[in-house]
């Protein structure tokens, strides 16, 4: 039966890579780019919305302490408090416009008692490659505005740490609230507020992302299209081998025979002149045959 060499190993193997591969590009890998697309969309909708609103109280964006989100993410807000300098901390290892740069992370304690963190900007490593002088918080009672961001997340989960390397002074790997309130012993709220320019306490204002669309939906499109080639592919070779002269069809019986070499080619001939010659049978000795032709071979001509 034809449908035999389904049940090879080879193709087997091969049946399960194909659809192994083509279920991946549907289920993960597509899914996942049109995920990131969804994501850049949301951005920038809601950093297009933020640029012609005008800022609103933070308790009215995010009533209760609620922790920003997708929804709330770079809506700009209003705060007024006072910076408290004493546990500020340094975000270090960041990238800003391609160079880079360290984030200076001051608390504020608002006007109701609530602490908040304020991304002041960046500022340049000097030329040891260390935090260099930089203009300190106002003091007293300050208001600002700034745009509502998600905490980040360090994926090894390290905690703030001072020593010599950092002058005594806190550094974190990421711009976390939850970092900076275990470094300080502070009630801090989830997320943070990043100052736009010319706010009181601002350094280098951080830039906002580019309004792009990016090619996550193109990647998506090309997983499916690559999980789909597959499938066909496969489809197209289990149809071949099902119609007669398929490439698997008698592989064991149609291996090419290996050649000769010109030892077996004389011994051949050698025989089939035996046998041939009148009064020998197929058994006669072989050595005396090649001694005749032999000697044919000498005789001059």
């Amino acid at each position: 039966m034809r449908l035999k060499f389904l049940l090879r190993p080879s193709w087997l193997a091969l049946t399960v890579l194909v659809f192994a591969f083509a279920a991946a590009c549907y289920t993960l890998l597509a899914p996942w780019q049109f995920s990131r697309d969804a994501e850049r969309e949301t951005r920038n909708a809601a950093l297009q919305a933020s640029f012609d609103a005008q800022p609103r109280p933070l308790a009215e964006v995010l009533p209760g302490g609620a922790t920003p989100d997708e929804r709330t993410q770079w809506e700009r807000v209003t705060v007024t408090g006072s910076y408290l300098p004493g546990d500020e901390v340094i975000a270090r290892l960041r990238t800003v416009q391609g160079e880079p740069a360290f984030e200076i992370l001051t608390p504020l304690r608002t006007t109701d008692g609530r602490v908040v963190l304020v991304d002041r900007g960046y500022v340049r490593p000097d030329e040891r490659s260390r935090v260099p002088a930089y203009q300190p918080p106002p003091a007293g009672r300050v208001e600002l505005v700034g745009r509502v961001r998600i905490d980040e997340t360090d994926p090894q989960r390290r905690d703030a740490f001072a020593g010599e390397s950092t002058a005594g002074r806190l550094h974190s790997y990421s711009v976390d609230a939850r970092v900076v309130s275990r470094a300080t012993g502070l009630d801090i709220r989830p997320g943070y507020l990043q100052l736009e320019p010319d706010q009181p306490g601002v350094l280098g204002a951080l830039p906002l992302p580019q309004l792009e669309a990016g090619p996550f939906f193109a990647y998506a499109l090309q997983w499916i299209a690559f999980g789909t080639m597959a499938l066909l592919g496969w489809l197209y070779f289990t149809v071949r081998e099902l119609k007669p002269g398929g490439a698997l069809e008698g592989k064991s019986q149609d291996k090419p025979a290996r050649r000769k070499s010109v030892a077996q080619i004389l011994a051949e001939d050698e025989e089939s002149e035996e046998a041939g010659r009148p009064g020998t049978t197929g058994g006669g000795s072989g050595t005396d045959a090649a001694t005749d032709r032999a000697g044919a071979r000498a005789r001059p001509s």
